[in-house]
């Protein structure tokens, strides 16, 4: 057969969802397949899916969103033998987050800028692609990176989201758009990063953008047609209005103020998972916006349904029974983190639970039924409390937490969350919960000078007075304390097990498998095996990259395949500056990297760097212009180009710009000259005098980088 009877057989097979098993095939696995021709992903094949251990059809491999493989091919015996099997390069460096979606031979997956692939799953090869266009202008609305996290495969559709706010789906066999439909109000900056889920023939898909001033909701498209079936909104609207359903008129009672001019937030840009018994839906919702609840809700309020675990109906959005884990929130600790459903044994009686592990870091199992708190524990060091009433299901503030007073309230963790959107897995064999955690705190202080804007990150809090301190010994000792660990936790004593410490933070998803074993990449370019009961390093492979995504295995002719995305992304590369660059300056080398018993293959060597010199013009603006370009710089520049003008590697960094000397600076910052690279004009909001502040700062930020590099021996002048 030739190579392109092969890949138009491989195309139609995926066009039906099923599984192109050879008829000599010498597996069970590849029979059934062969068996299910004629037959498209479905509720039932979902709901089955440990009859299809080398298949993984939906987010979490299953709806109940567990990340664990019964493939035990590949197992804690034979594990040294694993070996590249092939790899994919990427047209892109920027952030890769998605968990490929791998149904009968066929992988599907989403990169940045909301790009689509399908290739074959056992070679590489390209089945197709497709490039939905994300107007590049729109990178201005995305906190975090303009990346995706997946596909869902339905029907013999391949349905996905557009950083700009679409629901697209494709066929599955050609790439060809079935239909395309608009979920926002393009008025508003909402952008789409999270995959969707298919549940009895609806697509479900939330949005992110609750620091640009959105109000956050959950909508659901039929597969077939693309009509909204539903929406459920997360947060009230403008009370003067008719709400959208009774449930809203009563979360409305626990806000105050004028909170709807300011949006509230609330988004759903991550968690969902799905119960088929007891038919319910339930997503995760983010936190509220602006972060300051003094701003939004200035008298107080739970401000529901912020940070809290919603249930619903799935056919029609109806809400069921939510719990909230941090009424009133303040501090970005959205509960987006994947959900995972479990039956556990707990006092004896047999439970159907719900395991959250979200950024504030504290652990919960909660009925999934009913919403009832059946335990709370912190899972990490936290400071913003001391645990969670058991009686009330309110968590026990410290005084330190709200930050009321007019200097920065230094709280653990700070906005990354203790875990944030880094999928974890639950291992029914071990019975244990596999965590990536970052211990990272924050210095909160409210911004007194708060005032929306429409290209600006609106937290709420002060970005310049949390700017990281130039006093070396302060500096040395704020970057040694971001660390990072794999934690495996026990759901029912509420306890650590074991960890892996990292001398890094923004570490990646884990899977966990029958095979004993728990994969998980890193932030300094390793991909790694670990001992789901013990925690021992048993394999490890150099990447070249960072790898944040959530890897997958599944199975081709009867051979088990590892794959994780790599490509080093997210608001910890791009915000955090210096502590980012703990990690290593590690490139972004975009690619899908795929694994195997006995795999031969290589990766490229990577080429040289050509080291930038710090070289910068001398700093003659007085300090009064150099604050307002710091203030302006925190605000506008920072989540992208980095805190303090330090950047994390992904973008670049400005301290070394060729521009800081001509009139370029304008055309960029003010011009739009690199608007189709992502670079908006910011002509708007920022006037000419603002844009030489912030170079003045820049300027100054680079000249004392240069002064301490010197002082060090002048490693630091380059990079």
């Amino acid at each position: 057969m030739t190579r392109k009877k092969i890949l138009i057989v491989a195309m139609i097979c995926a066009g039906v969802g099923a599984g192109c098993g050879r008829r000599e095939s010498r597996f069970a696995e590849e029979e059934a397949a062969a068996k299910r021709a004629r037959k498209a992903v479905d509720d039932a094949r979902i709901i089955r899916a440990d009859d299809e251990p080398g298949n993984w059809m939906t987010y979490g491999r299953t709806y109940s969103e567990q990340r664990f493989s019964p493939l035990k091919r590949i197992n804690d015996a034979n594990v040294s033998q694993l070996g590249l099997a092939w790899f994919y390069d990427l047209d892109t460096r920027r952030g890769q987050e998605a968990t490929p979606i791998v149904v009968d031979g066929v992988m599907y997956f989403t990169t940045a800028w909301s790009k689509v692939f399908a290739l074959d799953a056992a070679t590489g090869a390209v089945l197709w692609s497709y490039d939905p266009k994300v107007p590049p202008e729109w990178a201005v609305n995305a906190c975090c990176d303009v990346v995706n996290r997946g596909v869902a495969v339905w029907g013999g559709k391949v349905f996905f989201g557009t950083l700009d706010g679409r629901l697209i789906a494709l066929d599955a066999a050609t790439g060809y758009p079935a239909w395309d439909k608009l979920t926002i109000d393009r008025k508003f900056r909402y952008t789409i990063t999270g995959a969707p889920r298919v549940v009895k023939g609806k697509v479900i898909i939330g949005n992110g953008g609750a620091e640009m001033g959105v109000r956050g909701y959950v909508s659901a498209y039929d597969a077939e047609t693309g009509e909204m079936a539903w929406r459920f909104y997360t947060v009230p609207g403008d009370p003067a209005k008719p709400f959208e359903n009774p449930v809203l008129a009563k979360a409305a009672k626990t806000w105050s103020g004028a909170w709807w001019k300011y949006g509230g937030g609330g988004t759903v840009w991550n968690a969902m998972a799905y119960d088929p018994g007891l038919d319910l839906l339930y997503i995760g919702t983010g936190n509220g916006g602006p972060w300051n609840p003094r701003i939004r809700s200035p008298r107080g309020g739970d401000n529901l349904f912020t940070c809290s675990i919603v249930a619903l109906k799935p056919e029609t959005g109806e809400y069921v029974w939510h719990y909230q884990e941090n009424p009133d929130e303040a501090w970005d600790y959205d509960s987006d983190e994947d959900i995972i459903l479990a039956d556990l044994t707990i006092d004896g009686r047999a439970r159907k639970v719900l395991l959250h592990a979200p950024k504030n870091g504290i652990f919960y199992v909660i009925d999934r039924a009913t919403g009832e708190l059946i335990s709370a524990k912190p899972y990490t060091h936290i400071t913003w409390a001391s645990g969670v009433n058991i009686k009330t299901g309110r968590p026990i503030e410290t005084a330190l937490a709200r930050y009321t007073g007019g200097k920065p309230e230094f709280v653990i963790p700070g906005p990354l969350g203790a875990h944030s959107w880094q999928p974890m897995a639950y291992s029914p064999l071990t019975g244990l919960v596999y965590i990536p955690i970052q211990d990272a705190g924050f210095p909160y202080k409210s911004d007194a000078d708060f005032k929306m804007k429409g290209l600006a990150y609106d937290s709420g809090v002060d970005f310049a007075a949390a700017g990281m301190p130039q006093e070396p010994k302060i500096k040395t000792a704020i970057i040694g304390a971001v660390t990072g660990r794999l934690v495996a936790w026990d759901p029912v004593q509420q306890k650590q097990v074991w960890d892996v410490e990292r001398p890094e933070a923004w570490n990646g998803g884990v899977l966990a498998t029958a095979g004993n074993l728990v994969f998980e990449g890193t932030a300094r370019g390793n991909f790694e095996a670990y001992l789901g009961g013990k925690g021992t390093a048993v394999w490890s492979f150099p990447i070249q990259t960072g790898a944040i995504a959530g890897p997958v295995s599944y199975t081709v002719r009867g051979e088990q395949y590892v794959a994780i995305l790599a490509g080093w992304c997210g608001v910890f590369p791009l915000a955090t500056g210096e502590i980012a660059l703990k990690s290593g300056r590690v490139r972004n080398v975009s690619r899908m990297i795929v694994f195997k018993l006995g795999g031969k293959a290589t990766l490229p060597p990577l080429p040289a760097a050509e080291p930038e010199i710090l070289n910068p013009p001398r700093s003659t603006a007085d300090m009064a212009t150099v604050h307002r370009g710091e203030a302006i710089y925190q605000r506008y520049c920072s989540t992208c180009h980095g805190d303090v003008a330090v950047s994390g590697g992904v973008l670049p960094d400005l301290r070394y710009s060729n521009t800081l000397t001509n009139d370029q600076w304008f055309q960029i910052v003010l011009g739009g000259m690199l608007q189709p690279n992502g670079m908006v004009s910011f002509a708007k909001e920022i006037s000419r005098g603002d844009a030489a502040a912030v170079r003045a700062y820049v300027i100054f930020r680079a000249n004392q980088s240069l002064a301490e590099s010197k002082s060090a021996g002048g490693d630091a002048a380059r990079r």
